[in-house]
């Protein structure tokens, strides 16, 4: 859908957004113009994003790293699956106007056609509504930056909906990153994100348990990760023998 409208589309800015959203900024592709204008190494720009992708599935901020100065969100946020009151979310530990991330949330996000045509949304690996955010994130960032705008407002009408068709494609553009990831932008130590990492692993190995994802398909998770250099022989060995500690806990239960 997004290839097709970029295909059309007539200027040099393109704009990807929900259709569940409201812009409160006035003159917001004004604002738009001059910062791809006064950045000429931009490439994409988000209302969300994160300074550290994980090499272990997560959104565009892996929540298990204990590191929320990492995020840069400024958003309006209505609930529509959960009883939540409608809240003004922003996170900006350095009082930036443009921080620059890995990736970014794509409730709402813009690049220029010079970045588009370096890499464009990968519609054979992902042909849902999730993890294209992440992919086109970082696939961008190989030639461009990627920057948090704190210029222009939105409220977003729902939250996101983390099931198991979103966690399958999730798994997906992991597999392609593997060897990039993680990603990491920040000063955190290696002892914190490695920790981290182990954590959300686990996490990860809960829900898709809980999922139904077959057994063969958590494991695979496990090998399709060594790719990656934060991928030690003990962590891999270690996420093993959490994953069958798991598994003999569980049946044992049922």
């Amino acid at each position: 859908m997004y290839n097709a409208g970029a295909k059309l589309a007539k200027y040099d800015i393109f704009c990807f957004m929900h259709e569940d959203v409201k812009i409160h900024t006035n003159n917001w592709g004004v604002i738009l113009h001059k910062i791809f204008c006064e950045n000429a190494k931009l490439g994409l720009v988000g209302i969300a994003g994160s300074q550290y992708k994980s090499l272990a599935p997560s959104s565009w901020h892996c929540f298990e790293i204990d590191a929320p100065e990492l995020m840069y969100y400024q958003i309006i946020q209505n609930y529509k699956y959960s009883v939540r009151e409608k809240s003004y979310e922003c996170s900006n530990a350095t009082n930036e106007k443009l921080a620059k991330v890995v990736c970014v949330d794509g409730v709402w996000m813009c690049c220029t056609r010079r970045a588009y045509n370096t890499y464009s949304f990968d519609e054979l690996l992902l042909r849902g509504f999730h993890g294209y955010d992440i992919d086109f994130s970082l696939g961008i960032s190989q030639n461009f930056q990627v920057n948090v705008t704190f210029e222009i407002l939105i409220e977003h009408f729902s939250e996101g909906n983390p099931n198991k068709i979103w966690l399958d494609e999730i798994i997906k553009v992991h597999k392609k990153w593997a060897s990039v990831l993680p990603v990491n932008l920040s000063e955190l130590s290696q002892e914190t994100l490695v920790k981290g990492e182990k954590k959300a692993f686990k996490n990860t190995f809960k829900r898709m348990w809980v999922a139904g994802f077959s057994l063969n398909e958590v494991f695979r998770l496990i090998y399709q990760s060594k790719r990656s250099r934060v991928m030690s022989t003990y962590l891999f060995l270690t996420l093993n023998k959490h994953l069958l500690k798991y598994l003999v806990k569980n049946r044992t239960i049922s």
